[in-house]
Order: C-alpha cells, then structure tokens, then sequence
C-alpha cells in the first residue's frame, strides 16, 4: 500500500476483514519506534504489554466474526498528559515522577481502546503544557522529523511528529492556546481542537482548566474524522460542502505571514472561493487575556508544588507559573470579562458566513537556533509567539480544524474555524480538500 491507501481508515478496513493482524501492527509500529525515536524524541515510553494485549483483543474478535470498532489495530500516540491504567502520568514533568500510577485510562483514551485502536506510547510535551515548542528539560527536545534541526511545535508536540514520523497513524493531544493546532501545522499533519466542553478532559492533567480542551492528530482527514467519532462515541451528520459560506479571517490575522505562508493562505482561499473578508474586533486583547488567565490558572494548579519542590521544575515553566500567582485579580477580572465580550464577537463574525479561514502560524518551524522572528517590524521570541493566530480564538472555545496545506518545503498549516460543536462543517470541509489535492498529511 502507498499513500492515503495505507492511512487510518485503510488500515482499520484491512484489520477489520482480517488481511491484517492487530499484533502484527502493534509489534511493528513498537519496533520502529525503539528503532528510529532516537532521532526525533517522540515518545517518552512504549507500552508494550498494554499494545499487545488491545491487539490480542482486536484480533480474536475479528476472528470470532464480531466487529472489533472502526479503528481495529490502528496504533495511537498518547500525550503524557492523559491517564494511561498502570502508569505514572508526569504531564511532561519529573515532578510528578513518583507518583502512584493512574488505576485507569482517561476517558478518551479508553474510547479510543474502545474502538479497537492499540495504545502504542506515551508521547513527549512542555512541561505541564506550558509552551509552544517541546522543548522538554527532563525528557528531551521533540525535533521535527522534517527538519530534525527545526521545533515540531508544542505542547503536544510528540504526538504529532510521531504521525508525521509514521510511528504511529493517530495520536492525542490537549490544546489551552494552541498545542494541536501549533504542531500539527509544524509537522504537516492533521489536527482538531474540538469545541470546548465537547470531549472530556477527565483523566487529563490540567494546565488551564477553563481553557482546556483535547483532540486527536491524523495522517488523513477521514482518520482524523474516524478518530473524533470514536471520542464522541457517535456519528456525525453528513454535510452538503457544497453549501458551506466560506469567509477569510483579515485584520490581525491577516498581517505578519512569511512569504510562502502568504502564498499558500492566498491560494487556498481562492481555491474555496473564500473572498469575503471578515475581521474580529480586539484581537491583540483577546490574546493578551488568554495570556493572563493561563498564567493566573496555571499557577493556581502548582502552588502547593512549587512551596516544596520548585528545583524540581524546569526553571523556565518555574519561572512562568511563580509570575503567574502574582497577577492581581483585577487583571484577571479584566480577562474574564473581555473573555465572555470576545466570544460574542466571534459569533458575530459567523453571522454571513459558516467556516473561517486563517493561518495557523506565522510561518514554517523556526530553527531551535533561531530564539527570533520578525513580528511587525521587531525581532521577538519565537517560542512565545507560535501562537500568535492561535491563541486569540482559544478565548471563544469554537472549534478548529488545522489543515496541513499542500505546498513546497516545510509543512504549512491554516486553521478552519466553524461554530460551536459543528465540527461536521469542519470535516466536510476537509475531506474535500484532501479529495481536490488542496491539503495532505505530510509523512516521512
């Protein structure tokens, strides 16, 4: 098989008929990755035994006639975030390091399992999510597999370069500002931030529990559909794509893109006839509230912590969570305030339109030693600034479909943004695009 031939759905259909063994899978997708992660850092550990029991499992129900789900032995990364039974989970973090192993899955995990995918690893991140890059001080530096000397983008960076890797063919993420949405267009995979409250967080270590949400990475858009009903345990509506309004983000979204991200966001919206331009009031605001009420969160989750064991903490994520517990309220007041005032504007901005154009970053991965990129006429962080069109829409929590674009050089990502809870817009939208040769994974 060669291709989207041999991608999730493929993959799945071929285990479910029996061409395939779910073992079979699982061992070669654990071998691999002991084989070729040394190169990138993806995962942080294998689970063997629990890969190859779930694989046990698939295959004796497909032998015994009975439908094993739709993603029968397909292998699945698992941000370190997210309970795995019989684990630790560190959350990216040697702090956490001794503590009593989880009793049992996150509930998204084990809907995964459920239908029928093959929990393969444990995937790297920043530490407590707290970044943009993967830049991990205890567990290493995730690199991105199309250019090991460039960021894969973060917080769950490891998930989706171990797609783009071919470790595995789907794998979990969480997203507070942008840590689907970032790497995934890093790596050129496919990924979605769900509609806030959509997909349970229980089970998941929190960053900013007012702002997180989860989603999965895919090589394809089928599999990252595949992958969403599976965690919805559900089946989303058909949509007529041919009726969707399609509108570009301008204004704040429309400044500061290199010139390959340019051209690329500029052919797509020709290709979807996107020429009505739609700009949202206070942008710069809304990303400045998302900073202060991750900040001010983030700090309330590790107080405790950080009183007896802050030399445990990487002193840069240290750093930012101590300033955070030093925000007055009145400030975070403000940011909620403006929080509920911009979701509003959000809806606003549907009102002549049903999916939103924009770009997922400012332009392909920086290099891990180039700490600068030029925003509005100044050299600025690059870590800091990965987010800077992703970070804004967190504030509303609608959901976000990154499409990886199909262009020359470095992966490209653009953010398609719907109402809440209609990611079935989303899904038509992309699968279009993938069928028209517009967007495709990008897989080494």
């Amino acid at each position: 098989m060669s291709g989207l031939e041999q991608r999730t759905v493929a993959l799945a259909a071929s285990v479910r008929k029996g061409e395939r063994s779910a073992r079979d899978l699982a061992v070669k997708a654990l071998a691999d990755i002991e084989s070729r992660d040394g190169s990138y850092h993806c995962v942080t550990r294998l689970l063997m035994q629990r890969a190859l029991e779930a694989a046990e499992r698939v295959d004796r129900l497909v032998l015994q006639g009975r439908d094993p789900g739709p993603l029968a032995g397909v292998p699945f990364g698992i941000k370190d975030l997210f309970d795995v039974r019989g684990e630790v989970t560190t959350a990216g973090s040697k702090v956490l390091a001794n503590d009593p192993p989880a009793t049992q899955d996150a509930v998204v995990v084990a809907h995964m399992i459920a239908a029928g995918a093959i929990p393969i690893a444990l995937t790297n991140m920043d530490e407590f999510a707290y970044g943009f890059a993967t830049i991990n001080a205890h567990y290493g530096n995730t690199r991105n597999p199309h250019a090991p000397e460039r960021l894969a983008g973060g917080s769950s960076g490891g998930s989706a370069a171990g797609v783009a890797a071919r470790m595995f063919s789907v794998g979990l993420g969480s997203d507070t500002n942008g840590s689907i949405r970032v790497p995934a267009s890093l790596c050129g995979v496919w990924g979605l931030r769900a509609t806030q409250g959509r997909l349970s967080v229980e089970g998941s270590y929190p960053f900013v529990p007012s702002l997180d949400t989860v989603g999965p990475f895919a090589d394809s858009a089928g599999g990252l559909k595949a992958c969403f009903e599976a965690l919805c345990a559900r089946p989303l509506a058909e949509v007529d794509v041919s009726s969707l309004r399609i509108s570009r983000l301008g204004g704040w979204f429309g400044e500061n893109m290199s010139a390959p991200m340019q051209t690329a966001i500029d052919t797509l919206s020709m290709a979807l006839g996107a020429t009505d331009v739609v700009e949202i009031p206070e942008v710069a605001r809304a990303r400045a509230a998302a900073f202060v009420i991750s900040a001010s969160e983030g700090a309330g989750q590790h107080l405790g912590r950080l009183r007896t064991q802050a030399a445990d903490y990487d002193p840069a994520v240290r750093d930012r969570l101590l300033a955070g517990a030093l925000l007055p309220s009145t400030l975070i007041f403000q940011a909620h305030r403006l929080r509920h005032w911009f979701r509003d504007r959000m809806h606003e901005a549907f009102a002549k339109t049903d999916i939103l154009l924009a770009p997922a970053l400012v332009g392909e991965a920086p290099r891990f030693d180039q700490p600068e990129i030029e925003i509005g006429g100044k050299m600025v962080s690059a870590r800091a600034n990965l987010g800077l069109y992703t970070q804004p829409l967190t504030l509303a929590g609608f959901p976000v479909l990154t499409v990886p674009m199909k262009v020359p050089g470095l992966p490209l990502g653009a953010q398609l943004i719907a109402r809440p809870g209609r990611e079935d817009q989303l899904f038509a939208l992309a699968e279009k695009l993938e069928t028209d040769g517009l967007a495709e994974a990008r897989l080494i």
